[in-house]
């Protein structure tokens, strides 16, 4: 699965993206932010508030429940303000 990194949490992070095999018992968008905490420091920071990080499954908003199977793109970022 293909995973992508906006703003700060690409920042933190210290990459803009990266392709994972995720064992199978990731099965939710939380399911992958723990997992992704468990990888080293840098996630752990990236990730460190619960909540706070957005994601998008295929570039659809999610939320932490829901499912990945059959996703291609995980995306994370912060949260956004405008105008």
């Amino acid at each position: 699965m293909k995973l992508v990194y906006f703003a700060w949490v690409r920042e933190r992070i210290g990459r803009p993206d990266e392709t994972l095999d995720l064992p199978p018992e990731v099965a939710t968008v939380a399911d992958l932010v723990a997992w992704l905490k468990g990888r080293g420091e840098e996630y752990a920071y990236a990730f460190e508030t619960e909540g706070v990080v957005r994601a998008a499954v295929d570039r659809v908003h999610a939320k932490p429940e829901t499912h990945l199977a059959g996703a291609r793109e995980v995306a994370f970022f912060p949260p956004m303000t405008g105008g």
